[in-house]
């Protein structure tokens, strides 16, 4: 932080004078004596008033961080919000595919047990209907089922 040119007058920092251990943001007050001013009353007034203005600014400068630190703060909470909201939407929308694809798979595999079941009436009805027709040519028409079972093998 700059100092005031004021502040500066009055004291002297001097990298020679501080010990090697003090802190860096430690300032040395002059040693050599300052000759008193003509009008010392006047002089204090103005040192108040100019040590008002320091501290009007480090106030100033303390709420100007401290609306920059809550604006960030509000900023990074409603990030957070919306990250929360774009999980849980995710989420819904997770539960939904997965609860198509359960339904997908159980209409499929019922489906396949329908198929099967079919393939089985299938095959059923095909040898009721050979048995029909074996027993139409050998009641009705008197054919050999011997006959007519090589002249099957024969078309196929």
């Amino acid at each position: 932080m700059a100092l005031p040119h004021w502040l500066r007058e009055c004291i002297q920092v001097t990298d020679q004078e501080q010990e090697p251990e003090r802190d860096e943001n430690v300032m040395a007050f002059p040693k050599r004596p300052i000759e008193p001013a003509k009008n010392d009353g006047q002089s204090a007034i103005d040192l108040v008033y100019q040590a008002a203005e320091v501290v009007g600014n480090l106030q100033a400068h303390a709420r100007q961080t401290e609306i920059r630190a809550q604006t960030l703060c509000r900023s990074a909470l409603e990030k957070l919000r919306f990250a929360e909201s774009r999980t849980e939407a995710a989420e819904k929308a997770l539960n939904i595919a997965e609860s198509r694809t359960a339904s997908a798979e159980a209409r499929l595999s019922a489906a396949e047990i329908r198929a099967k079941k079919a393939e089985t009436w299938a095959r059923e009805l095909d040898q009721a209907l050979a048995a029909l027709e074996e027993a139409i040519r050998s009641k009705l028409l008197g054919e050999n089922p011997s006959a007519y079972v090589s002249r099957r093998s024969a078309a196929a």
